[in-house]
Order: C-alpha cells, then sequence, then structure tokens
C-alpha cells in the first residue's frame, strides 16, 4: 500500500494527473472565416512573358497525411514508400495563360493525374515544356506538360527518387531527361525499432576541435546507417518525351547532378563513406565527377572528406577547392572558390577567397579569376569581359559588390557597392537577369549598361525604383520610380528591349496582383485578376506607427485596431504585440523602418491579425532589435534591451489611446517565442504570453544560437542569463507553451519546452504546454493550425481579455 502511495504521489508530481483529454478544437467562427479560405495560385512565367502558368494548392495539409511513416536520416525527412521528402508542399492544379493576347483566358491543363501531387517543376530549354513529378501511394512518377496544349503527359512509372533533390534534369535538346531512380539493387529497411543491436554505438574525437550546431534528424547506428543508404541510392536514367528510358549511370549516391549550360557535360556530386552521427548528409564525404552527356567518365575534379570539425565562427569554411559550378556565360567552364585564410575567421588576411575557372576537359589547376576582401557570395556573370561578384561577412555585417574583367585578372576589379547589408535606405537592389541562348541566367545588358531593381524603403516611406548602371563610368541613372503611396508597387522583373517591367501591385485590402508596366509611356496591363478573400477585416485601419526607445533608437511597428472601432470614443481595448529579436552591429541600420501600411493584409496560420475579429488591437512585427556596436556584442546587453523595445511598443500604442496597458499580450514564434520567455521572466509588462516552438536552455545549444558566435564556455554569463530555464523561478505571468512533436530546427527540439514547462511548473507558475502530433517547427495540418488558433484565443480571452 505504501508503495502505491508512493507511486501515486510521484504521478502526480511529474504532471500526468494533469493532462486533458482533449481532441481537436475548432476557433470561434470569426477566426474559422478567415483560415477556410481558397487560396491564389501561384504564378511563374518563360523568359518572353508569354506564357503564364498558374499553379494551385490547398492552404493546408492533414493531420493524416502528417501521420504517414516517416524516416529521419541524416538531415532529411524521408517518406519511405513513396521516395520523397515526407513533408513537401505539394500543388494539387495546373493552368495555363497566354500573355500575348489582353483577353486570354486561364485554360485548365488536360491529362492531370487523379489527386494531384505535383512538385519539383522544370522548364525545357526552350519553355515550350514543363516536367513535373506527381506523387502516388506507391511512389513519384515524371509527367510532362505541353503548354501550348495546355495537356500532361506521364513519362515513367512511380520508380523516381526525389529524396535529395535534382530528380530531374533536361537534355539540352529537350527531347530527353535525365531521371533519378530508385535503385535495382535496393535492400530492405531494418526496422529501427526492433532490430536487434550486434554491438554499441561509439562517437570519438581525435583532439580537433569540433564545434557544431544542434543539428536534428541525425544517423544514429548502423541501422541508421543502413536505411539512410538505400533511401539515397539512385541509378539514373535517361528518359525521352515518349517514355522510353535506358540506364545512363549505375546505382550510387547521387547528391546532385547539372548539366554545363551547353548540355555537353555533366557534373555529378556523389556522396561517400564514412557516414557521421554529428553532421547532416551534406558535409558526409564526397565527390564531385564530371559525365560527357553519354555518361562517359572525364574525370573526378573534387574529392571532399568528412566535415565533422570547422573552426568557430559563422564565416568558417573549410579548406581546398569548394562550391563547384558552371559559369554560366560559358559552354563549359567550372567555376570553383579556395579559402586565403585556412577557413578560419580569425586569421587576418587581405583576401579572404579566391575564385577559379577551368575549361573542359578539367584538367589541372584553374585560372585565377578574383579574390574578394570578404567570403565569396556569388559571380552574377556577362560576358567575356564582364562579370559581377558579391562578397559577405558576418561580423560587420559588410557586403561588397565588385564589377571585374573574367579574360584578364591584372585589371583591378572595381568596387561597386561596400555598405551594412542591414541598411536597407542604402540597398541598391538586385541586377535584373536574363536568360541566354543556352538557358542559363546571366545579366541583362544593353549599350554596356546594367539594371537594378530595388525595393526602395526610405525615412520617406517605400517607392520602389529601377535604376540603370554606366558599367565604363559606375554612374548610375534613375529610369523608373514607383509614387504610390496608398499601395505598393513591388517591381519583379524588367526587359531592356522592350522597356517592359513586370510588377506587382497590392494595397492594404487590394489582392496582390500583377501588371506590365511600359517605363516609357508608363501604361499599365493587368495580367492577373485575383479577388480578396479576407472582406471581413478588409476595412480594418491599419497603419505604421513610429516611436523611440528609451535610448532614443527609433522603433516601429503595425498597429491594427479591432473592426468596427470607433478611433474617436477611443475605448479602451486589449492589445497583442508579435515580434522576432534581430541583432545590429550598429544602431543606424537597427533604427531604420522597413513596413509599409499598404501591404496586403493575409492572415495565415502563424498571424494575431485573426484577434481584430474578436476585439483586440493588434501590433504586428514590432520592432525588437538587439544592437552591439563596435567591439560590443549584441547579446550582451539582450534582456535590458528586450525590455526597453516592449516597454516602448507598450508606451506608443497607450499614447495614441487606443489600450488597456494592464491587457496586453506578447508573442512569438522561434527565437521570438525565446524573446517571451524573457520578457515575461523579466519584466512585468504583459498580462500573459505565448510562445510557440522555441528553446529556452541555451546550454542545451553549447556551441552557438542565433547571431551568437561564442559558445558556452567562452560566455556562460550570456547563455545563463539569456536562459528563461536559468530563470524559471522569476517568471510570474502567465505562459501558454505550443511545440510540433516533431520540430526538425536546429536547436529547438521538444524538449526545450517539456523541461521548461515542468521547471515552471514545479516552480507554480501559470503554464500550458501544448505538443501538436506530427507537426515540424512550422505547423502544416489544418487540424493542427485550427486547434492552435483555438488554443491561442481561449488563452487570450482567459488571461488577457477578461483579466
Amino acid at each position: 500500500m505504501r508503495i502505491f502511495s508512493f507511486l501515486f504521489t510521484f504521478l502526480s508530481i511529474i504532471g500526468v494527473s494533469a493532462q486533458e483529454g482533449l481532441t481537436y478544437q475548432k476557433p470561434s467562427q470569426e477566426i474559422l472565416d478567415l483560415v477556410d479560405i481558397s487560396r491564389a495560385p501561384s504564378v511563374f512565367m518563360n523568359e518572353d512573358k508569354s506564357q503564364m502558368i498558374l499553379v494551385s494548392r490547398n492552404a493546408y495539409g492533414s493531420i493524416e497525411e502528417l501521420s504517414q511513416e516517416e524516416l529521419r536520416l541524416g538531415g532529411l525527412r524521408i517518406d519511405p514508400k513513396t521516395n520523397i521528402g515526407s513533408r513537401v508542399n505539394y500543388f494539387n492544379n495546373i493552368e495555363v495563360k497566354s500573355l500575348k493576347s489582353k483577353n486570354a483566358k486561364r485554360v485548365q491543363v488536360t491529362g492531370l493525374p487523379e489527386n494531384p501531387k505535383l512538385t519539383n517543376f522544370s522548364w525545357s530549354p526552350e519553355q515550350d515544356k514543363l516536367a513535373f513529378t506527381h506523387t502516388t501511394s506507391k511512389g513519384v512518377e515524371l509527367w510532362v506538360l505541353d503548354v501550348a496544349a495546355a495537356k500532361a503527359t506521364k513519362l515513367t512509372e512511380a520508380n523516381v527518387n526525389a529524396n535529395i533533390g535534382d530528380a530531374i534534369n533536361w537534355f539540352a535538346d529537350g527531347k530527353s531527361i535525365l531521371v533519378k531512380m530508385v535503385s535495382s539493387k535496393k535492400e530492405d529497411l531494418i526496422n529501427t525499432k526492433t532490430a536487434v543491436p550486434n554491438g554499441p554505438t561509439i562517437s570519438v574525437n581525435d583532439g580537433k576541435k569540433a564545434q557544431n550546431r544542434t543539428y536534428q534528424d541525425l544517423l544514429s547506428n548502423k541501422s541508421d546507417e543502413h536505411n539512410f543508404e538505400q533511401l539515397a541510392r539512385s541509378e539514373i536514367y535517361k528518359v525521352s518525351l515518349d517514355g522510353n528510358a535506358s540506364l545512363w549511370l549505375k546505382d550510387d549516391i547521387y547528391s546532385s547532378i547539372s548539366f554545363s549550360p551547353d548540355g555537353n557535360y555533366v557534373m555529378i556530386k556523389t556522396i561517400e563513406r564514412p557516414f557521421s552521427y554529428l553532421v547532416p548528409y551534406y558535409r558526409f564525404p564526397s565527390k564531385t565527377t564530371i559525365y560527357t552527356k553519354d555518361a562517359q567518365l572525364t574525370n573526378v575534379v573534387l574529392e571532399v572528406p568528412l566535415i565533422e570539425d570547422l573552426p568557430q565562427g559563422f564565416m568558417a569554411v573549410r579548406t581546398g577547392k569548394r562550391n563547384f559550378s558552371w559559369r554560366n556565360d560559358k559552354p563549359s567552364t567550372l567555376i570553383y572558390t579556395t579559402a586565403l585564410d585556412g577557413g578560419d575567421p580569425a586569421n587576418e588576411v587581405p583576401f579572404r577567397d579566391e575564385t577559379f575557372e577551368v575549361e573542359a576537359p578539367f584538367h589541372g589547376e584553374g585560372r585565377s579569376l578574383i579574390k574578394t576582401i570578404n567570403r565569396m557570395g556569388g559571380i552574377q556573370w556577362a560576358t567575356d569581359d564582364i562579370a559581377i561578384a558579391s562578397d559577405y561577412w558576418w561580423n560587420t555585417r559588410n557586403t561588397k559588390s565588385y564589377l571585374f574583367n573574367p579574360s584578364d585578372n591584372s585589371v583591378e576589379a572595381k568596387i561597386i557597392e561596400d555598405r551594412n547589408y542591414q541598411d536597407a535606405y542604402s540597398n541598391p537592389g538586385s541586377f535584373v537577369m536574363k536568360r541566354n541562348e543556352m538557358g542559363e541566367s546571366v545579366l541583362a545588358l544593353k549599350d554596356n549598361k546594367a539594371f537594378l531593381l530595388g525595393e526602395g524603403h526610405s525615412k520617406e516611406g517605400q517607392f520602389p525604383f529601377l535604376d540603370e548602371l554606366d558599367l565604363e563610368s559606375l554612374k548610375k541613372n534613375r529610369i523608373y520610380q514607383s509614387k504610390y503611396t496608398d499601395k505598393i508597387e513591388s517591381l519583379r522583373d524588367f526587359d531592356p528591349r522592350n522597356n517592359q517591367l513586370l510588377v506587382r501591385i497590392e494595397s492594404s485590402t487590394e489582392y496582390p496582383n500583377y501588371f506590365f508596366r511600359n517605363t516609357k509611356g508608363k501604361k499599365l496591363n493587368q495580367i492577373t485578376f485575383f479577388e480578396n478573400p479576407f472582406k471581413s477585416i478588409q476595412d480594418v485601419h491599419k497603419e505604421v506607427i513610429n516611436y523611440k526607445r528609451d535610448d532614443g533608437l527609433d522603433l516601429s511597428g503595425t498597429l491594427y485596431l479591432p473592426v468596427g472601432y470607433d478611433k474617436e470614443k477611443k475605448e479602451k481595448v486589449p492589445l497583442i504585440i508579435w515580434a522576432y529579436p534581430r541583432e545590429y552591429k550598429n544602431q543606424a541600420s537597427a533604427s531604420q523602418n522597413t513596413q509599409n501600411p499598404n501591404k496586403f493584409t493575409y492572415p495565415h496560420y502563424g498571424s494575431m491579425i485573426y484577434w481584430v475579429t474578436k476585439g483586440y488591437a493588434v501590433l504586428d512585427n514590432a520592432s525588437f532589435p538587439i544592437v552591439g556596436e563596435g567591439d560590443e556584442q549584441p547579446n550582451d546587453t539582450y534582456v535590458k534591451q528586450l525590455v526597453a523595445n516592449g516597454k516602448a511598443a507598450i508606451d506608443a500604442v497607450d499614447a495614441m489611446g487606443y489600450i488597456d496597458r494592464n491587457r496586453v499580450a506578447v508573442g512569438g514564434h522561434s527565437y521570438g517565442a525565446f524573446m517571451v520567455a524573457n520578457l515575461l521572466t523579466h519584466s512585468d509588462l504583459f498580462a500573459a504570453g505565448i510562445a510557440r516552438s522555441g528553446a529556452y536552455n541555451r546550454t542545451l545549444t553549447p556551441f552557438g544560437f542565433q547571431s551568437e558566435e561564442r559558445n558556452y564556455w567562452e560566455a556562460p554569463e550570456v547563455y545563463n542569463t539569456m536562459s528563461p530555464f536559468m530563470n524559471a523561478d522569476k517568471m510570474n505571468q502567465p505562459l501558454l507553451l505550443i511545440h510540433g512533436e516533431a520540430d526538425n530546427n536546429s536547436g529547438t527540439y521538444p524538449m526545450q519546452s517539456e523541461r521548461y514547462f515542468n521547471a515552471l511548473k514545479g516552480l507554480g507558475a501559470t503554464v500550458r504546454l501544448v505538443i501538436l502530433p506530427k507537426e515540424s517547427h512550422g505547423y502544416k495540418a489544418k487540424e493542427s493550425v485550427l486547434h492552435l488558433l483555438w488554443e491561442q484565443d481561449q488563452w487570450l480571452e482567459k488571461y488577457v481579455k477578461n483579466k
């Protein structure tokens, strides 16, 4: 009897008796009406903008879909029955619209499979066809769409292997496709739950420092190794458009496949043993090999060992050749980069990286093209003597862009831009690209001028622009700048040949739609006609408010007032603040406002905007900068700045006369959840909080988190001070914790919420933990999303609105 009494007491302490037997719930009708809507299709166009493809999908998946068998191996999540990622978002319909005629209608594609689950869309070289995959209960099929005929045809049975991506690649003639197929040598998988081990699992280190982030879904034993290998192995087939298939390469673990621009060579990367239990598959040993289009071996250009140890720091890279790719403006020239600092950001050198090219047949060392002061970010190619490179350096937030001559490395590269990449007001925009005769993306040039599309953020507001850059003088000329003050005109593409912009225009009440704009006559031609599905909140008051932190830092947020709110009477309503903290290296960048009240109000599952229908004001995307000037690290004063941000936000809305400051909730997701827990721990500003999918004990991520590069042993005070778990005894406001059971994000294990809940419960805090079955870091199933909204609604009604 004493044993039973002890057991009952123990179970009560750990909380078994407190579990709720709750089925999935739905939120109130006001919220439900905004959730259960049809989503407008996504669109993409061919290069000459003569055809538009519209692909549709459901807003949410189902819990039944998430409940299918899933294997988590080497950083991948795989459906072993279908051989594709288990968390893929599928499209379920395709339509085609000709853009040649102003009055053309959307045409439904015929021949699509029943219950379509479509993904992996890929244009043919001539862009007259579109390849894609369809996932059935048995596996993945290859299909092709004839765009002009708007007809889809199946090319293979359900044996495509899409587990590691790059499943389909077009041959240059557009008549055949290179396809990864499930290996004929695939062995049965091992049931790891019932398999009898033949020995312990052992990991070793030879004394080197191997500081790794906290990765999810790693291999953990020999059975995992076996299953990973069987699911990752493929045979490569050449499949013609009439469905004939022939073996192109025998089975191996193929991770990436890419044709040279002229289609004469294929670069193939394979994953080699030994596998690792410490890092994901993309850091396993690998080999990069070049073949001809007829599958004849040319040579091996790179062999990389297992990468378990790297120097400390976000800018650390491995030594040796890396980042092999094709030069887009040449028929068959390879590009690669090497580190000049040994891959260690602690080493001070004049140049960090050097990039080389090597031409077919790819033997010997490459020819140097350019050295960059920071870590190489990428190159946009144009002609024999024109290319633009960019680099970046996390620690200083610096980025540079260089105009250089790929044909003559004795000509010094010209620095076009040298700026803080967090400085939105000085952002020059992105270079306009075009598709060349080989189907590759290169700089769009006209009369030795390049073009840039910018978002146009400024102190005065947002006015997107198109600039012309003279590549000789490096002077800019503004060709077009949007003048809307009641809408947003996003500039998506530009064709210099006919002076035509592709733009997307929206307002807070007008759903985003696409238009062609002529930059000469400024004429607009509308090409999509999507309607607003959220009529019930289209008249909600929305404005961007600007305010200051107590240290003078400028902050901002987008404020929504409740449906039907009378701004004259100024009834005191509850407020929900939703935010995500971001780190900066200077106050100038941190204080910039990039929010626009004209952005279409599109509530999604993670949004708090739904609650304007329930009598709440919402301050969305409230600024929560954490600044570390000079040698100071942002996190050295994280808690102080966090609380100051929260107080400034409440003070600002309170000063407008709209809210009851005693009824303010704060919410956040991921690092935002971490923020919420800290705010409730270190201040009395909030009535309650909602924290979703967060991490609360930083000693469980000891080699860095978010933007923190120092490890725990270098900065224990920072880790401990910033960890809500370590300060759980200070929590005195109600906290709703929500977490996906199958979270795959680095560091945010469900254990973080479970242990934090147990600590808070043991210390007598008011706390509720909701674990969403099968869900990852973001939530996908409709049942989960509706229940999430119900949980949040119940929590807010009890602890905020009716406090």
